[in-house]
């Protein structure tokens, strides 16, 4: 399965195809419209979701609600469009109109300028309109149609928010999906720790008011993968490998790790390894690897965690360089958040369940959604009695 997306912040429309999704796959756009809508929420989110409530809408690939095997194209329109057509004209316009908007002060921590720098562009609203983080809402689609391809072989995948401006949530080390769904749905933050959630919206309402940003941690945890997922043989099909790079190319990410991540360079060998044990199949007494050996999952739930930075558009921004006068300046305000990590947290989930749903397409005969479910339900039984 591969996918492209397409399209930019304030243009008319977000575009992904995606080839290479088996046939007989049973399509809920609800559900898909309901991950894009999980995407927008969370506390500390700005105007620009209030303009926007992302619907997806199907126009090839899926014909009386099943995949057909050929590729998919989903679209989700912009609609605040209607407020930059002459902007964001795709036709040439006076010289009057290419000025409206332009951008020549970078952003410090943003794409601008070396956008800019490498492919040109005098007005660097050509860089942040690709580089926003709008892009990840057509991830989120492509990643709510492969968990609906997890789901048909019973894997679960969630996600939720570690970490936020400081403040770190108290999460059970054997905590499951189930459990972050149940305890994410009824918090504006998405956090599993229901104690710190006064606290950590105070945080962000003091930061908008301060006109600054916050980051934080996120982690995906995904039950039921089965073992042998990826593979050793070859650096570029080390599962994890795969995973981080995906995390790595989410907005304002720098950092990855799996279960206890960097905590393992604090401690010796004999407290980070997982004991083996047999119990009418094989798993581990701890998970502190995170589910992956050998850049293979081996059968215990995925752990990956992503960290993400504040994001770098400021309503008291730092000082930059204008581009045309080389003179310095406070650089340029867009609309934006003071926080995006619960809303990142989603992207994760989603970006994760992409990587995997690849990695059992490409594993498994999957022509077909029946030969799919019937290739894993044998491969399990296999590693199971191995």
């Amino acid at each position: 399965m591969r996918y492209l997306t397409a399209g930019e912040s304030h243009g008319p429309e977000l575009t992904t195809i995606i080839e290479g999704v088996p046939a007989g796959l049973i399509v809920s756009v609800d559900k898909i419209n309901e991950e894009l809508a999980r995407r927008q929420g969370g506390y500390g989110r700005g105007g620009r979701m209030k303009i926007e409530k992302d619907q997806v809408r199907i126009t090839s690939g899926v014909r009386h609600g099943k995949t057909l095997g050929s590729p998919i194209t989903m679209i989700v329109e912009n609609r605040d469009w209607k407020n930059w057509q002459k902007v964001m004209s795709v036709e040439a316009v006076e010289e009057k109109a290419e000025k409206l908007r332009r951008v020549s002060k970078p952003r410090p921590g943003h794409a601008d300028l070396v956008g800019g720098m490498k492919y040109h562009h005098s007005d660097l609203r050509n860089v942040l309109e690709r580089s926003s983080a709008r892009e990840t809402t057509m991830r989120v689609a492509v990643g709510a149609l492969s968990k609906q391809i997890l789901a048909a072989v019973d894997i679960d995948i969630a996600s939720h928010v570690v970490i936020l401006g400081g403040l770190e949530a108290s999460v059970p080390e054997n905590l499951s999906v189930k459990e972050i769904k149940e305890k994410t749905s009824v918090s504006e933050v998405n956090m599993v720790d229901g104690t710190i959630e006064e606290d950590v919206k105070n945080l962000i309402d003091q930061t908008k008011k301060a006109g600054d940003t916050i980051g934080g941690v996120v982690e995906v945890r995904t039950d039921n993968v089965p073992a042998g997922l990826g593979s050793y043989v070859q650096w570029d099909r080390k599962l994890d490998g795969k995973i981080a790079q995906i995390m790595m190319s989410i907005n304002a990410f720098k950092g990855v790790e799996f279960g206890m991540g960097f905590q393992a360079a604090r401690q010796p060998g004999s407290t980070v390894m997982d004991e083996i044990v047999w119990d009418e199949g094989y798993s581990r007494t701890s998970n502190h690897l995170g589910g992956f050996e050998g850049g293979m999952t081996n059968g215990e739930q995925i752990i990956v965690r992503g960290v993400m930075k504040p994001i770098p558009t400021l309503y008291k921004p730092l000082m930059s360089v204008d581009i045309d006068t080389k003179e310095p300046y406070k650089a340029s305000v867009e609309r934006s958040d003071s926080t995006a990590v619960p809303a990142a947290s989603v992207v994760a989930e989603h970006v994760v369940a992409t990587v995997l749903a690849q990695e059992i397409l490409e594993k498994f005969s999957s022509d077909t959604m029946d030969e799919l479910k019937q290739a894993v339900a044998e491969y399990r039984e296999a590693v199971k009695n191995f």
